[in-house]
């Protein structure tokens, strides 16, 4: 990460807490704490209560992109190299990829009941075709003329793998995990709120059903301080292994 771009999110964070100072200060209740105790209270209690919590969710998360990635990659590959396998799966995806996820929720946990493989599921469910479209349509756009060097020269599935469909569809892969890694993250807040005592999911709501409103703003900022964490190495990931795209 570049020093421009680390200033321009110090800029931004500075900015928020800023507006949310001065709309403390005007309303002046208890709902809307200064975004200055709520900064004390997350350092007194992070490594005491926020800590644990913050690592079962990123553990959750972690488990969960690891399998759309790989069971999502190598159908994505198929249906965009093979063209009778995207006639055979293409209805399955469509047909299946516009459901809500979460209102498979009641679903997952009915059949697997509220534990751990549950919540992982439905990360997985969220990302795995996010994963399979962009792999898959990524491998469709690149030109046929691409793929005439190598076939006169004889070469296998690996090496049009390795020189041609590999760095053809990563950015776009990766840019589908960015935006899938939202609404993956919106759903494990809702999952943790049931059959677990650990994960942020559950801090928040504990905390604001215990009417402790500095700690529910400090485990938001924790959450959100995750999904930092993520697109940060998502763009990380990207910054080294697509040198070749021009970046402002």
């Amino acid at each position: 990460m570049s020093k421009n771009i680390l200033v321009s999110y110090i800029i931004a964070a500075v900015g928020i807490f800023i507006v949310w100072y001065f709309i403390a200060m005007i309303f002046s209740v208890a709902m809307i704490p200064s975004p200055i105790l709520v900064l004390q209270t997350l350092i007194d209690i992070f490594f005491s209560d926020i800590a644990i919590h913050a690592f079962y969710s990123l553990i959750r998360i972690i488990a969960g992109l690891f399998l759309a990635i790989v069971i999502g990659y190598p159908l994505g590959l198929a249906m965009g190299y093979f063209k009778k396998c995207d006639r055979f799966l293409s209805p399955l995806v469509y047909l299946t990829y516009p459901i809500p996820k979460i209102s498979l929720l009641p679903i997952v946990m009915l059949l697997l009941g509220v534990g751990e493989f549950a919540k992982i599921l439905m990360i997985f469910l969220i990302i795995v075709f996010q994963v399979v479209i962009a792999v898959r349509d990524g491998i469709r756009e690149i030109p046929k003329e691409t793929f005439y060097p190598l076939i006169s020269l004889g070469a296998s599935f690996k090496n049009f793998f390795v020189y041609v469909l590999w760095p053809a569809v990563l950015p776009k892969f990766l840019t589908a995990i960015r935006v899938a890694m939202a609404t993956a993250i919106s759903v494990l807040f809702f999952t943790e709120t049931f059959g677990t005592k650990y994960g942020m999911g559950y801090f928040i709501m504990d905390a604001w059903l215990r009417v402790n409103y500095l700690e529910m703003y400090a485990g938001i900022i924790a959450l959100s301080y995750i999904g930092l964490f993520i697109f940060g190495l998502i763009d990380f990931i990207e910054h080294i292994t697509c040198r070749w795209q021009k970046r402002r």
